[in-house]
């Protein structure tokens, strides 16, 4: 069950019109502090990213099944499941088996789990090969979109940054 605090995060950004992947983020976040808290550990930044976004989609934010191809068919189907489920529309549970029990071993399998999945390099690397799995058109797209989301003050600070950060390349590259 995601903290109080991240579903309101995740409601804050869809009043301020951000896309859902960006709602989910929050959720993806607090499974990642959860690893790194010693909560539970992961295989992997990919698995930490899966869970935060089953957890995204049980809530009611509205992310896409990943594309056919793209994972594997379990995956894929978990994801109409998790979907349906936020969406309040019934998924048909056709295991006998309670919810308790299968929460309790699915944390049990997860403790034993490194927390190596959460580092900072495990993250940059998967961010990385994500990216790079994205057609530059998508990429700007999605950048051009968080510009607009930011509103006046948001761009101006990141502005600010920007050309603080090139005067300090700038500076940097004359020594």
């Amino acid at each position: 069950m995601p903290e109080k605090k991240t579903i309101e995060r995740a409601r804050a950004d869809k009043r301020a019109g951000k896309a859902a992947s960006t709602q989910a983020g929050e959720f993806v976040k607090e499974e990642i502090d959860h690893v790194r808290e010693g909560k539970h550990g992961v295989r992997s930044a990919r698995q930490a990213v899966a869970i935060g976004l089953s957890k995204a989609r049980r809530a009611g934010v509205d992310v896409a099944p990943p594309s056919k191809g793209s994972t594997s068919e379990a995956t894929r189907k978990k994801a109409v499941k998790d979907r349906a489920a936020g969406q309040g529309k019934h998924a048909s549970s056709a295991s006998t088996e309670s919810k308790t029990k299968r929460s309790k071993t699915t944390t049990a399998v997860l403790k034993k789990e490194g927390e190596a999945g959460a580092s900072a390099a495990a993250l940059s690397q998967q961010t990385k090969k994500a990216a790079a799995r994205r057609p530059a058109a998508s990429r700007s797209a999605a950048a051009k979109k968080a510009a607009q989301t930011k509103g006046a003050a948001g761009r101006s600070t990141a502005a600010k940054k920007a050309a603080k950060t090139r005067a300090a390349r700038a500076s940097s590259s004359h020594h």
